[in-house]
């Protein structure tokens, strides 16, 4: 971890976005269509990073929108695509048939033990879970390790510390104190392995506020903060507002038929600005997705 020192951390979205270089380990928070950090996604995206190395747990449409984009060269992830709802990510499986980018599919239990690994400052940590899978042929730098207690074969994975982990709350403060609602996926765990983590937040609270609400990662793990209204669209953030099923079709649409679509998709939604991106969304739509909850009909309705 890098501990950072108390100060005012809000910062515009370009400028947090300028944080992110080129070729580096970027963690990204949140987990399939929850909580994802879509407005510094974008953002990306607009700056033109490229070479980037994407881990996460299971994840969807920013990964996917990343590799439409040209931004990946190496992706770690347990999963990339859209459930059983929306199927597979079309440009990410496109690009890794291709050979366009590298795919090192691991699962969640080995990351997990890799991100505390670096928490705890040892250079790795033992794992079962992999054994009898192809998962060990995809990461030559997992090795094995005797237990000196009962002689057991170990798969050991090395500690993970990413470059930069980008994640999303509802809720912050301006000192970079933030609250998640559950479940965190693997949040947590970025925030204290990573270098840098920077957060984007749909609102700014006072400290008291977010104390009262329970802070689920501490100011002191945190470079910056944006203020990102709907930052996590077309994903959830719970309790404020239900994931975009519509937006999330038309993106996967677009990106299932071609380049042609994929770049009218990019040009429409992300190569303008973040408040671009809202205006074209509509306030009626997203007044919609914060109201899922006002009763069942809504947020049935939501999901048609």
């Amino acid at each position: 971890m890098s501990l950072q020192p108390p100060r005012d951390k809000r910062v515009s979205l370009a400028e947090a976005a300028a944080l992110v270089r080129d070729d580096i380990i970027v963690a990204l928070g949140g987990g399939l269509s929850a909580r994802l950090p879509m407005a510094m996604v974008r953002e990306l995206i607009r700056q033109g990073r490229r070479g980037l190395h994407l881990v996460g747990s299971a994840h969807s449409i920013d990964v996917d929108l990343l590799v439409a984009a040209g931004a990946v060269r190496r992706c770690e992830e347990s999963y990339v695509g859209f459930e059983q709802d929306l199927g597979l990510a079309p440009a990410y499986r496109r690009a890794a048939e291709e050979g366009s980018i590298e795919v090192a599919e691991s699962c969640c239990a080995s990351f997990l033990a890799q991100l505390r690994a670096a928490e705890m400052g040892v250079p790795f940590l033992p794992v079962r879970g992999v054994r009898g899978s192809d998962i060990w042929a995809l990461h030559p730098e997992y090795a094995t390790v005797t237990c000196p207690f009962t002689g057991e074969t170990l798969i050991a994975v090395p500690a993970l510390r990413p470059d930069v982990a980008l994640l999303h709350a509802p809720s912050g403060d301006r000192y970079g104190n933030l609250h998640l609602e559950q479940p965190y996926v693997l949040d947590e765990r970025f925030a204290s392995a990573a270098r840098t983590v920077i957060a984007t937040v749909d609102e700014l609270v006072s400290t008291e506020e977010v104390t009262a609400s329970g802070v689920t990662i501490p100011a002191h793990l945190v470079a910056a903060t944006v203020l990102a209204p709907f930052g996590a669209h077309p994903t959830s953030c719970y309790p404020r507002y239900a994931y975009d099923r519509g937006h999330l079709r038309e993106y996967v649409s677009a990106a299932q038929s071609g380049p042609d679509d994929l770049d009218k998709y990019l040009a429409t939604y992300v190569y303008g600005s973040e408040e671009s991106y809202l205006e074209a969304i509509g306030a009626e739509r997203l007044a919609a997705l914060a109201d899922w909850s006002r009763s069942t009909a809504d947020w049935q309705e939501l999901f048609k």
